[in-house]
């Protein structure tokens, strides 16, 4: 490994692996669903992601998961054999999120599930080392080992008043080979930390990513057709009046970001599409476009 990909990331920045970016994997609700997810591509490819037996698709929650997974894999500087170890609590406390009985629970369920949960593509998932498309199967992690603290580690948590939880443990996860060569090579999307966390919307944190993506590729304008942004985001809604509902709090919130300058809904020979505008990097925009209300 270079002593570029050894160097710790810039903590206030993550990097995630650009092929699996452009293509569904997270619902957009931790509801239970235990059908497979199956995206066709632009040029034909099939993608699908298949629930372990008894387990539902992942959701919101994993969505977080994965991404704070790929930050402190970045901020250990790319191990070599993929391996992330943390306590519970503090990957908790990095999400952001409530530091309690249930979310640790969350937490288990959702490494596992990454663990298990099958991601397959005929022709949709592109390699960065050979620019061909993969067929195949993997899953995000490829192994999980969770633990409990030991006995006289409990004991010590008492001193501090911010650990509600008897056990909050310690885990250990391997990142998948060909995500973490993607990460080597730079075949990435950049994201940033302070923004992700800033959108209390998981429609808003699956946007940006994508939006994200359109930026890697040199654009700082997007369309799509409302039919594939359903897909990509995954929404379940059918109607473009339903689809305008739950997209326009989460352009909201990335108006506010900076993330986006415009966001217009039109429809063009009987075709919904959505055009993008995208902001800064970093600076707020002024103004934003919000767009059109569509009929039914």
């Amino acid at each position: 490994m270079s002593a570029a990909a050894r160097r710790p990331a810039n903590p206030r920045t993550v990097t995630l692996d650009r092929s699996l970016e452009e293509l569904p994997l997270f619902r957009l609700s931790d509801s239970p669903d235990d059908s497979a997810t199956v995206f066709t591509t632009e040029s034909g490819g099939r993608w699908r992601v298949l629930p372990a037996p008894g387990d539902r698709l992942p959701g919101t929650f994993d969505q977080d998961v994965y991404v704070e997974l790929m930050r402190r894999y970045q901020e250990l500087g790319n191990p070599a054999d993929g391996a992330v170890s943390f306590t519970l609590h503090a990957f908790l406390h990095s999400m952001r999120r409530a530091v309690d009985g249930r979310t640790y629970e969350q937490l288990r369920g959702a490494l596992v599930r990454l663990e298990r949960t099958v991601l397959e593509s005929t022709g949709a998932y592109r390699l960065a080392d050979s620019g061909g498309m993969l067929d195949g199967r993997f899953t995000v992690l490829t192994s999980v080992s969770i633990e409990r603290r030991r006995a006289s580690d409990r004991e010590q948590l008492a001193l501090f008043d911010t650990t509600t939880a008897p056990e909050p443990g310690e885990a250990r996860a391997v990142l998948a080979p060909t995500i973490r060569e993607h990460v080597i090579r730079r075949h990435v999307v950049a994201l940033s930390m302070s923004r992700y966390l800033g959108l209390t919307s998981p429609v808003a944190r699956r946007l940006y990513r994508l939006l994200e993506v359109a930026r890697t590729d040199g654009r700082l304008a997007w369309r799509v057709p409302l039919d594939r942004l359903k897909e990509l985001l995954p929404l379940t809604q059918r109607y473009p009046s339903h689809l305008q509902r739950v997209l326009q709090p989460a352009h909201d919130l990335l108006f506010e970001a900076g993330v986006l300058r415009s966001a217009t809904m039109r429809q063009e020979r009987r075709v919904w599409h959505v055009d993008y505008v995208l902001g800064s990097r970093t600076a707020p925009s002024s103004s934003p476009d919000r767009g059109a209300e569509p009929g039914k």
